[in-house]
């Protein structure tokens, strides 16, 4: 057995939250260990949200050139995805090389090991023949990966997840996808946008089955404006392949593509972390933690693994948390708040979590247990990037009244704001508020538009810092923009 070798923290799993925690504790002055088997960076910046925004962004210019004889004249437009692929390729992924991602991390004082991490007791990690001891603990970034249904012929098809629908070059003539979450309705209508024919077949009885009702009839109205076929409350229970075109058999009715787009779910695959050496139980789905990130002592874990949402902003916000603890843990352990120096690490923690989205008092942790922030996720914003965008904060109205709140709903549709008028073609959105009567607080907001995203971000400040309502409505909103019409669905709080 190989005698374990002494390092300060290790980190299985470079994805967002991973590589940020490894590279910020490296940049403090920690001997760091990141481990990752497939790319540094994770999902995001190679199959994610970053290739696949590229891939709307041209999408929805094609879209805008469409409107041009709505409100400008005519025009003519004729799609090429070869620019799209070369851009995801040599921009995005550098054609799916992490080479930038481990010299960034490197760089910054940490040492990289590629393989697949494992726990190996408390405290120990593997990863092939390599055993690391750490002194003050490990952070789990694993992440999860696509996730197939079990649904007959399937698993023996060459369907795509949402990695093959990133990487490819040319486009099929045809494509069904099989979920209608978010992702699912972005690749869609990029696809439809670029002349494919798209079916998305979807077990719930609307597409985004998470969000707002009125935000899914927006959403599924824009893509069949984009010629993308839409069935709902269809549940597959047979693939076949003939070698050429895929077939989704389902009650009763069968869909035809060339390619088929799996997008139904992701899974943390525990099974593979050791997690049973160090008593911790591997079959869930997901791995808890508590408010600061926390499997069990010694053990952090950081990401999409951790349940809260598949989403880039929760990665880091969390790793923001998770170095703060590391250090408050590092200098508790040394024996107080300036036991051996470390002071001087430790005041770089402020400038740490400010730059991942944590906060902190303006001294950095104090080494105090409870000093540390911990995690807040009721003004978690989400959104979809379809066109018109689906922003969301906080608690839909269904979930607010399973809950028991005296719940006010707020609802104005974008098309009346005056923004809405003078924006014409490609205007569909509304702005729907989610209050609580008694606390005169708002707990939920949605925001669907052709900004829907960025006019989100007065909605998060309000949920998360509980602003007053008589606040809300006492604020000046800029005419003619689109969060005017915030104060349109405040008026109609009822």
């Amino acid at each position: 057995m190989a005698e374990p070798e002494l390092v300060d923290v290790v980190v299985v799993g470079l994805g967002v939250g991973g590589e940020e925690v490894a590279g910020r504790l490296a940049e403090a002055g920690l001997t760091v260990v990141g481990i990752e088997r497939d790319l540094v960076g994770g999902e995001c910046p190679y199959w994610g949200c970053v290739p696949s925004k590229m891939m709307i962004r041209a999408a929805n210019a094609i879209a805008e050139a469409r409107r041009v004889n709505e409100l400008a004249g005519a025009a003519q437009v004729q799609p090429d995805w070869a620019p799209v692929a070369k851009r995801i390729r040599e921009e995005a992924t550098d054609t799916w090389d992490d080479t930038v991602a481990v010299e960034r991390f490197t760089g910054k004082g940490g040492r990289f090991v590629r393989g697949s991490g494992r726990l190996d007791g408390p405290g120990r990690v593997r990863v092939g023949d390599q055993v690391f001891q750490a002194r003050y603990g490990i952070v789990l970034g694993s992440g999860t990966r696509p996730s197939a249904p079990p649904i007959d012929g399937l698993a023996d098809s060459p369907y795509w997840t949402n990695h093959q629908a990133i990487e490819v070059e040319e486009l099929p003539g045809s494509l069904l996808v099989l979920g209608g979450g978010a992702i699912g309705l972005e690749l869609a209508q990029v696809f439809a946008r670029f002349g494919v024919q798209v079916t998305v077949v979807e077990a719930a009885d609307r597409v985004l089955a998470i969000e707002e009702p009125e935000a899914s009839e927006v959403a599924a109205a824009a893509l069949r404006a984009d010629g993308v076929t839409i069935a709902t409350g269809v549940r597959a229970n047979r693939v076949s392949h003939d070698g050429r075109s895929f077939t989704v058999h389902a009650d009763g009715t069968e869909f035809t593509g060339d390619r088929l787009l799996v997008v139904t779910g992701r899974k943390a695959h525990l099974d593979e972390l050791g997690l049973d050496t160090v008593g911790v139980d591997a079959s869930q789905r997901y791995l808890p933690v508590d408010e600061r990130m926390h499997v069990r002592d010694g053990i952090w874990a950081v990401g999409d693994l951790t349940g809260e949402g598949a989403f880039t902003h929760i990665a880091m916000y969390q790793a923001g948390i998770v170095v703060a603890d590391v250090l408050d843990h590092m200098r508790r352990t040394k024996g107080g708040p300036d036991a051996s120096g470390t002071a001087s690490v430790l005041g770089g923690a402020a400038g740490v979590v400010s730059a991942v989205g944590g906060s902190m008092s303006a001294g950095g942790s104090t080494g105090v247990p409870g000093s540390v922030p911990r995690a807040d996720y009721r003004a978690l914003p989400r959104v979809t990037f379809t066109d018109p965008e689906v922003g969301a904060v906080g608690l839909t109205e269904q979930q607010a009244r399973e809950r028991g709140i005296n719940v006010q709903v707020g609802y104005t549709d974008l098309t009346s704001s005056a923004r809405g008028w003078i924006h014409k073609a490609g205007n569909a959105g509304f702005i729907k508020l989610i209050a609580d009567a008694d606390q005169g607080v708002l707990i939920g907001a949605t925001s669907v538009g052709p900004a829907g995203g960025e006019v989100l971000s007065a909605l998060v400040v309000a949920v998360h810092a509980a602003v007053p309502l008589s606040q809300l409505r006492h604020m000046i909103y800029a005419y003619p923009t689109f969060h005017r019409a915030i104060e349109d669905a405040l008026r109609a709080l009822k």
